[in-house]
């Protein structure tokens, strides 16, 4: 009987050794669940966290002003971990259908009248995520030397696209060259004219041709956008727009994303980078009146 206690007691004994030996179920100090790799120790002795993945943001963007102020903000978005991919592109339809259809994340060339018109023509889903600058546009001289000069069946290049055209028309009824129907308005057409005394031509052209026919014409309303990238000083234009009041609200250039992306961190990133005090100065001294800040 003493033997068969004595064999108990010697294998309860062996069990609790073996016990004692085994592995622990929770990570040890040197583990990290969330990783195969050993978490790394500060000279403090706590856990130092694995460096953040850099994010990449794909934009698009017309060349001038807009490419050249997203170069001004990239290190600004670099010093937060964003990747700022700048695709210089010169036309008004490629930046939106890629922002729509994901191939870029947002784009920055259009105002918010021509975004509204994009969307309600071709069914897209594009919203702004806010204004960032105004571009007067300028009426510059081709053939003809001043507005005075104008002769009986002058011919003016304007802009093509709905939205453009009808801004142009309003200053060239600004400068007294012609009348629209009342009320009209941002939605002008040549169809509005309603006086015109020195029966001048109204030339349609494509906004990103004009200042390369401009020798062809008597005078042309140029982008603000274009003239800048074409060498074109706004102080040598014959007339521009008023930069007060329902102008510059409804062609206010806007930062752009497909719905439903505005309020990424990476997006709103951008935005606060681009209504920065940096841009504002680089804005102002590079671009000396033809590109006002809208901040």
């Amino acid at each position: 009987m003493k033997k068969k206690a004595l064999a108990l007691l010697l294998a309860l004994t062996l069990i609790l050794a073996l016990c004692a030996c085994g592995p622990t179920t929770g990570p040890g100090p040197a583990e990290n669940p969330n990783t195969d790799a050993p978490a790394t120790e500060s000279a403090g002795g706590e856990q130092s966290a694995e460096p953040s993945e850099t994010v990449v943001l794909k934009v698009g963007a017309t060349p001038a002003p807009h490419a050249e102020i997203l170069e001004v903000v990239k290190p600004i978005l670099a010093e937060q971990g964003i990747d700022l991919q700048i695709t210089v592109l010169n036309d008004y339809i490629v930046p939106n259908t890629s922002t729509e259809d994901g191939s870029l994340d947002a784009n920055y060339f259009q105002h918010i009248t021509y975004l509204s018109d994009f969307n309600a023509a071709n069914g897209t889903h594009l919203v702004s995520v806010g204004p960032v600058h105004y571009e007067p546009f300028g009426l510059y001289a081709g053939k003809t030397a001043s507005i005075d000069a104008l002769a009986d069946g002058a011919q003016i290049a304007v802009p093509n696209d709905a939205t453009n055209e009808a801004r142009a028309l309003l200053l060239l009824e600004q400068e007294g060259l012609i009348k629209l129907a009342d009320g009209v308005g941002i939605n002008a057409t040549r169809l509005d004219i309603v006086e015109n005394p020195k029966n001048l031509e109204i030339v349609e052209l494509e906004a990103a041709q004009i200042t390369a026919r401009l020798q062809d014409v008597d005078l042309a309303v140029i982008n603000g956008n274009y003239a800048i990238a074409d060498g074109l000083d706004i102080a040598d234009a014959l007339a521009t727009e008023s930069t007060e009041g329902a102008a510059a609200e409804a062609y206010g250039n806007v930062l752009v994303v497909k719905e439903g992306h505005e309020s990424d961190a990476a997006v709103q990133a951008l935005y606060k980078a681009l209504c920065s005090d940096t841009v504002k100065e680089y804005i102002n001294n590079t671009y000396k009146g033809a590109v006002v800040p809208l901040f």
